[in-house]
């Protein structure tokens, strides 16, 4: 699939409008937002720290961690998107940072993180593999990565095609925990997979495919990163 982050960016702008209806997206459900600030806090360092949301969508984590007191920057390829997330934090009244770029280089220059957090984005990427390495790049020494991911029934919203050649992506579908772990422990350590599927609270209701999340912290010597600094 050629890269034509325009069309990709279309699509998701598109689909921002009915985007937080699905109980994972918005959080609207008090039992679902509840079990996703529990994931979180489990995963964060004691607030505050420095939070890079990578495919941040509408920012319903963002809002969940900006509410935990961490210092949050959200990226997304989708104006509306990054409109809709931005405006969460205002009508909350937190602070926090959204910009408009490719979640593969995040459009952060130098700046350091944390914590680099992604969910349900991989398997949007021409260059998954590419995009990890950017990521880990991203974090300081020991920062820690926490990627949400899976095996997708379908990769649209609510089965709408997605654009076209999606067919073709690396990943489409999703990327198994073996997997996964097997593509991104040259970067980090102390790489742990915690299953998800089984936790209905987190989705709205029972799920069938592979969830999970993946936790680990960049190697401290900068091993196997994609390039340096």
């Amino acid at each position: 699939m050629r890269d034509d982050s325009t069309a990709i960016a279309d699509y998701w702008d598109a689909a921002a409008p009915a985007f937080d209806d699905e109980p994972d997206h918005g959080l609207g459900d008090e039992r679902t937002r509840a079990a996703w600030a529990r994931l979180l806090d489990a995963w964060m360092p004691p607030a505050p720290v420095g939070v890079l949301d990578v495919g941040c969508g509408t920012g319903s984590l963002s809002l969940l961690l900006a509410q935990a007191g961490h210092r949050v920057t959200g990226v997304d390829l989708a104006p509306t998107m990054v409109a809709r997330a931005r405006g969460k934090l205002e009508a909350a009244g937190l602070p926090g940072r959204f910009l408009v770029g490719d979640a593969t280089s995040p459009p952060t220059g130098d700046e350091v993180f944390d914590v680099v957090l992604s969910r349900h984005l991989v398997w949007t990427l021409p260059d998954p593999e590419a995009a990890l390495g950017e990521w880990a790049e991203r974090l300081r020494p020991g920062g820690r990565l926490v990627l949400v991911e899976g095996r997708w029934r379908e990769s649209g919203q609510r089965g709408t095609p997605y654009v076209s050649g999606a067919e073709l992506l690396p990943w489409n579908g999703g990327i198994g925990a073996h997997d996964l772990a097997a593509v991104i422990r040259p970067l980090v350590t102390d790489l742990r997979i915690e299953p998800l599927s089984g936790d209905s609270d987190l989705w709205g209701g029972p799920v069938t495919d592979e969830r999970y999340a993946l936790i680990a912290r960049r190697r401290r010597d900068r091993a196997g990163l994609s390039r340096g600094r």
